[in-house]
């Protein structure tokens, strides 16, 4: 690999290249850049949701897509989300999701400051996307990005099991509870310094 990455790779030669290797590997400013590896708590979530929403779009014309899938951001990377919802044609032999209306990722502690950032911006402007997910894998709780009415990104967090993200262009209400579907919550840590000198946690 490090004789392809010292060279600027086009889409067409990045495709090609990466059909040979058993790793994921997404393209990033012209190099290909590997994937961490998921956890099974990660994987147990990613197919909780393909599993629900691929379930709730039986018939429908927008169908779910896998990490296997590119998504391809204009200014030219190609990324791979967790999971995605295509609302375009079907093509076999494509390795990109035609018109990707939602992407899902699950935050990692390797990749969780990038996912939240650079990625998400990324994302952010793809023409066709209406919906971006991120995951928290230990809490049940997300934050998802929808498009305003004048196409302009709005997001809100949403905590709990019993919570809601309503995605109305699928017609779709995907609960936290399907999406952590058997998974356990570990409790958290007892903080024993004083309120006011108690950290507080990072919400997505």
């Amino acid at each position: 690999m490090s004789d392809v990455a010292r060279q600027r790779l086009t889409v067409e030669a990045f495709y090609e290249w990466v059909a040979a290797r058993e790793q994921k590997y997404e393209l990033v400013d012209g190099e290909p850049v590997m994937m961490a590896g998921a956890n099974r708590r990660h994987d147990r979530i990613a197919g909780n949701a393909i599993r629900v929403v691929g379930n709730h779009l039986q018939g429908h014309r927008c169908q779910p897509f896998t990490s296997d899938t590119y998504v391809k951001i204009p200014a030219g990377n190609r990324r791979q989300a967790d999971m995605g919802v295509d609302c375009g044609p079907f093509d076999d032999s494509s390795l990109e999701a035609s018109e990707p209306a939602f992407v899902l990722e699950i935050l990692s502690p390797t990749t969780r400051t990038f996912d939240r950032n650079d990625k998400l911006e990324e994302y952010k402007t793809v023409p066709t996307l209406e919906y971006i997910l991120l995951v928290d894998p230990d809490t049940p709780q997300v934050r998802l990005y929808r498009r305003d009415d004048h196409r302009n990104w709005t997001s809100d967090r949403l905590a709990g099991l019993d919570a809601e993200v309503d995605m109305p262009l699928f017609g779709l209400r995907l609960r936290l509870s399907d999406l952590y579907s058997g998974l356990v919550f570990r409790p958290r840590p007892t903080l024993v310094d004083p309120p006011d000198h108690q950290a507080s946690r990072f919400s997505i």
